[in-house]
């Protein structure tokens, strides 16, 4: 299965070191494997692989060295500066992690120059169509609300499965990656507030009920979330203001990366997976073709609220509303087209029964379609 962005990552090895990220189990190893048809693999978790990275003594005539869960090494970015700056290339190396890279390159030397990050995604459905090509997408997009996108129980397809899977996979983020990297120890107290996110998804969060609930502090429930988002668990977008300074101090809304997470309607889910198919396409620009982007809603004060507002180059581009079944536009476009002259305003819906347009140029799109071929192209 070949992932969007191998053919960008491949033209960048030759010259760059290619930090690959992303959530746990979305298939980065497979892909750095997919590089090469000669590489020489080593995982730092692996104890007789550690002893290898510490001793340099990969085989130097493969065409690619693989460096995975490289971050859990005291001093890693020094050490990796050293063998890139003296070693002879080719081999082309890759790191990947299950953490954002970028938070633990503090430490010594700067890398600034020698790498090219690329974020690994689950699966969306414009991903999906792409490289799998279902036959129906409406079918397809059932499973990605119901189980979410990551490739094993997409791919099996199989809610039971996907239950047992999901428990696994969030204990592995909890007590071993937050262990090795955080040094948490009040595992049961961040289970606790990710069972309080789940329920909370689509709404501005309260870091002061959040602690209320939690008994703690709200500087402890910021580095949680913190925490969280570096393990790639959640994301959290911001209220839009012209002062961004001003926006990240507001109540953000917070979205999984795995969608079957969400306790909640399929109404929800589907704004959680919409959200992860926009913050997919924004780092896919980001990444492939080094433009600016964000994602943030807006929402005035006296409430009214669209989900999501997409800026380019700090611009604002995009308004985008989600909707189960409602073939209605929302009212809110009217008052935030006022703000936004020239915007492009979308309401996606699930269950429509015919696209149309307005002459405020309001568009209500069939949810399936668009994000099957969402672009933040002009």
């Amino acid at each position: 299965m070949r992932r969007t962005i191998e053919k960008y990552i491949k033209s960048d090895l030759p010259e760059k070191i290619v930090m690959l990220t992303g959530p746990r189990q979305t298939g980065k190893t497979t892909l750095s494997k997919m590089l090469s048809n000669h590489y020489d693999y080593f995982n730092f978790d692996n104890p007789e692989h550690r002893l290898d990275l510490f001793e340099k003594s990969w085989d130097r005539s493969k065409d690619l060295i693989i460096f995975d869960e490289l971050h859990k090494m005291k001093r890693w970015k020094s050490w990796l500066k050293g063998v890139y700056d003296t070693e002879k290339r080719p081999p082309s190396i890759v790191v990947t992690g299950s953490a954002k890279l970028d938070t633990y390159k503090k430490v010594g030397d700067s890398m600034a120059g020698r790498f090219f990050q690329y974020r690994l995604h689950p699966l969306d459905l414009k991903e999906i169509r792409i490289i799998i090509k279902p036959e129906n997408l409406d079918t397809a997009l059932t499973t990605l609300i119901e189980i979410g996108g990551f490739p094993e129980p997409y791919l099996k397809g199989n809610k039971r499965f996907y239950n047992r899977w999901k428990r696994s996979h969030l204990d592995i983020i909890l007590r071993q990656d937050m262990l090795d990297l955080e040094n948490v120890r009040q595992i049961s107290s961040v289970e606790t507030l990710i069972q309080l996110l789940r329920k909370r998804v689509g709404s501005p969060v309260s870091y002061k009920s959040l602690a209320e609930d939690l008994q703690c502090s709200d500087k402890t429930v910021k580095r949680w979330l913190t925490m969280l988002e570096n393990m790639y668990v959640i994301f959290r977008i911001t209220p839009y203001h012209k002062n961004i300074a001003r926006s990240l101090i507001k109540a953000p809304k917070i979205y999984f990366y795995d969608t079957g997470q969400i306790i909640g309607n399929a109404g929800l889910r589907l704004e959680n997976l919409t959200a992860c198919a926009l913050i997919k396409e924004i780092h896919y620009i980001e990444d492939c073709y080094g433009e600016e982007a964000s994602l943030h809603y807006a929402r005035t004060k006296d409430g009214k609220e669209i989900d999501f507002l997409i800026l380019k180059n700090e611009t604002p581009f995009m308004l985008l509303e989600v909707k189960l079944a409602d073939e209605h536009a929302s009212a809110n476009f009217a008052h935030f087209g006022k703000h936004f002259p020239g915007i492009k305003k979308v309401q996606l819906v699930k269950d429509l029964k015919r696209e149309k347009t307005f002459p405020d140029g309001v568009e209500i799109r069939e949810a399936g379609r668009w994000l099957s071929t969402i672009s933040l192209g002009d």
